[in-house]
């Protein structure tokens, strides 16, 4: 008998698919013929499957919104950003390329700031002004002096309902820990930090999706650094949208905001309306997009 479902787990070549109808819990396999033609069911996955034996078997993958590789998760809505304010130390450079690539695949990110418990009260207010800016660019940010209160911990799932969120952000930054704050059952493992690399252990292994607060949560493995490799130049100035908001009233369409006289977006960087940071870190973006081109 044919049913629907969504995959949540993957181990060891085994799926679990949460029935769309009855709401359980499946286990099954994927045909052979997905290796033939080399598809790869993952996390996140809808899919139909045969559930009439002992054992379910998946007959198709439904067409996907988006898809991650790292971790290897698909139809994904949203992206919480949890970035640190030390250890691992904050980069804006660093926030500014995960929030690009996040945007290129078409999913919303969320900006969480922890490790605020480590800094004074004149480096804190430093660093949340900068995330004001963020919040001002259009972002929804996450910047309590307590970085896991319980106010911000249930603002932050008023978030969740009917969605599949990821959490991302340097590894080390305390995505875990986060995710233990929201909900201890998850027992998510959490390590610390490596003082001589400036950058944390992996410390989740597999990605699984959780039902939390009406939708479902995953738990994905962090990272350091990021490429630049997919997206093309002229799709980088949409991927910011500050930009976007003001690109309209720039001189000529299709402005790349670096040249250009009239450019309206340079105009609001000027002003202070657009942070210098954001706008600087472009223009560094651009020109990694540039140097890859020419490398391949």
């Amino acid at each position: 008998m044919n049913k629907k479902g969504r995959i949540i787990k993957s181990i060891s070549g085994f799926y679990d698919v949460l029935d769309n109808e009855s709401h359980e819990l499946i286990r099954t396999r994927a045909r052979g013929n997905f290796r033939k033609r080399g598809i790869k069911p993952v996390v996140g996955d809808f899919v139909n499957y045969d559930a009439s034996g002992d054992l379910g078997y998946i007959l198709e993958i439904l067409p996907r919104t988006n898809s991650l590789v790292r971790p290897p998760i698909a139809n994904v809505d949203q992206a919480i950003v949890v970035t640190s304010a030390v250890e691992p130390n904050f980069s804006s450079n660093l926030l500014d390329k995960i929030l690009v690539n996040i945007e290129h695949n078409g999913i919303d990110p969320l900006i969480y700031l922890t490790k605020t418990d480590l800094l004074d009260d004149d480096k804190y207010q430093e660093l949340k002004s900068i995330f004001d800016g963020y919040h001002r660019a259009g972002y929804v940010v996450f910047t309590d002096r307590d970085a896991y209160n319980q106010q911000q911990i249930d603002r932050l799932e008023e978030h969740f309902a009917d969605k599949v969120t990821v959490f991302t952000g340097q590894s080390g930054a305390g995505k875990s820990t986060l995710l233990n704050h929201i909900n201890p059952e998850l027992g998510l493992a959490t390590a610390a930090i490596s003082q001589t690399l400036n950058r944390g252990k992996h410390t989740t292994r597999q990605v699984s999706l959780f039902e939390l607060a009406n939708g479902l949560v995953a738990d994905t493995p962090g990272f350091s650094s990021i490429e630049l490799i997919n997206i093309e130049k002229e799709e980088l100035p949409t991927l910011y949208p500050e930009f976007v908001e003001y690109s309209g009233e720039c001189q000529f369409r299709g402005c790349n905001h670096v040249n250009e006289p009239g450019c309206k977006v340079k105009e609001k960087v000027a002003d202070g309306t657009i942070m210098k940071s954001r706008y600087d870190n472009y223009l560094y973006f651009l020109n990694e997009i540039n140097s890859y081109k020419k490398r391949y």
